[in-house]
């Protein structure tokens, strides 16, 4: 009898271990078949901010997600461009930027899929000395830009809230990669760039910086976020929703080990400052979340809202504009 009993028992745990495996597969790639192949474009270049998405390759995160994901240098006056002629599938935008596009209707068929930064991190970097300590200095000053950035849009609805004319700037762009050079060369007088960037700013120019963040007088606007196309994240929901969770990991990864993130991404880019990359990404690291212990990538849509709010007070987005129009909220993590 009781060899009957343990025989049974074992054929229960047996059959029950199966119905796991097959449950657990179901929504799952086929570990069997061949991954899904997609293009990322970073959001700028190598900045430390870029790390996640060499993490989550280099540790497995995309490949336990079921997908091959080549990683190309980007930039911001091209990566929507780039992903709406289908030679990429997802990049990372700065979410304030794509809501004033997307209001003005020059981009239309861009979603958010994730938040990487909660808030914009755009600042202005002044040397110290050089006579700029607070925004009202700015006035007659020439501004380092990157090319395609949002600053020359923002600057103007900065200006009205911190106290200075916006029309008596003057700007120059440069490549992500070339930014900073425009400050350290003398060819402007202050630059505006992420505020996490202030240890490579100081390194390389050897001046120590008065930053200004934007976020101190707009909040409410947001920061960078995973995007794709419209119709790919109509046409591939599951492939996106992978992507986005395994960014995510990789994300998260990046900011628990930031050393070793900065170590990954130098793997590949050879002429990233690996202190800097680090340093980049030790800052960065209240920005990721809403709060501590939060969703990394979630988006509050009563969040969006309000940022679309401030952007039309300000006269950059017309009446209209809802958050869905931005934010795909069928596929970005919740709160």
């Amino acid at each position: 009898m009781t060899s009957r009993i343990r025989a049974l028992a074992s054929a229960v745990v047996a059959t029950a271990l199966l119905a796991t495996v097959g449950c657990s597969g179901s929504d799952d790639p086929d570990p069997g078949g061949q991954p899904d192949r997609v293009t990322y474009l970073t959001g700028f270049g190598t900045g430390g901010h870029d790390a996640f998405a060499w993490v989550a390759k280099e540790k497995g995160f995309y490949r336990d997600a079921g997908l091959d994901v080549e990683v190309q240098l980007g930039a911001p006056a091209t990566n929507n461009q780039v992903l709406l002629s289908g030679k990429a599938q997802f990049t990372y935008s700065d979410v304030t930027q794509l809501m004033i596009q997307t209001g003005g209707r020059r981009i239309t068929d861009m979603r958010v899929i994730a938040a990487v930064h909660q808030s914009t991190l755009v600042a202005i970097f002044a040397p110290e000395g050089s006579g700029v300590t607070t925004p009202k200095d700015l006035e007659g000053r020439k501004v380092g830009v990157a090319a395609g950035s949002i600053t020359s849009s923002l600057l103007p609805a900065y200006g009205r809230l911190a106290g200075f004319d916006a029309n008596k700037l003057e700007f120059a762009e440069a490549t992500p990669q070339n930014l900073v050079g425009l400050l350290a060369s003398g060819q402007v007088d202050v630059l505006s760039t992420f505020v996490i960037t202030r240890n490579t700013v100081e390194t390389v120019t050897r001046k120590k910086m008065v930053v200004m963040p934007v976020a101190d007088h707009l909040p409410e606007l947001l920061g960078t976020g995973l995007t794709t196309t419209v119709g790919y994240a109509r046409d591939n929901p599951d492939l996106v929703r992978r992507f986005q969770e395994a960014s995510m990991k990789g994300l998260r990864y990046t900011i628990e080990h930031p050393d070793e993130a900065a170590k990954i991404m130098k793997a590949s880019n050879p002429a990233v400052n690996e202190q800097g990359a680090a340093a980049e990404i030790r800052l960065m690291a209240p920005y990721v979340t809403s709060a501590p212990g939060g969703v990394f990538g979630a988006i509050d849509e009563q969040r969006a809202a309000r940022a679309i709010t401030v952007l039309q007070g300000a006269g950059l987005v017309p009446p209209g504009l809802t958050p869905d129009k931005v934010i795909d909220f069928n596929i970005v993590p919740k709160t």
